[in-house]
């Protein structure tokens, strides 16, 4: 049985630190291609799927890290590692099965951001 919080429901919103919040921007909104929503001091905010997006500066030397790994869902791994690829985004290697299920295999490809942060995309490639 699982045991959910009364209320949650969903993720609201997800923070990712930068350093160079115009780079950032630019960098989320211009070669990924998010939905670009507003901006605030220090703060830029996009969306993904309903997901909101903070990149923000931190604001103590404590918050000063890493962000999580977020995976990002593409409907074609192959056409988004060429298309990125070829906008100069890094990646760690070309896109690799990760898992055979029964239906589909699913595919991920590990990029680095501006600030060094590592993202994943991944992919479910039914089978045919």
């Amino acid at each position: 049985m699982t045991r959910q919080t009364p209320g949650i429901s969903q993720i609201g919103q997800i923070a990712i630190n930068v350093h160079d919040l115009k780079k950032a921007v630019a960098f989320y909104r211009d070669t990924l291609g998010l939905k670009y929503l507003f901006e605030i001091p220090d703060a830029a905010f996009l969306e993904c799927g309903g997901v909101r997006l903070m990149l923000s500066l931190p604001e103590k030397p404590e918050f000063d890290h890493l962000a999580s790994i977020i995976y990002y869902k593409v409907a074609d791994i192959q056409a988004a590692y060429k298309q990125l690829s070829s906008r100069g985004v890094r990646f760690e290697g070309e896109p690799h099965r990760i898992a055979r299920m029964d239906d589909h295999d699913l595919w991920m490809a590990f990029l680095r951001d501006p600030d060094d942060n590592l993202l994943a995309m991944m992919s479910e490639v039914r089978h045919t």
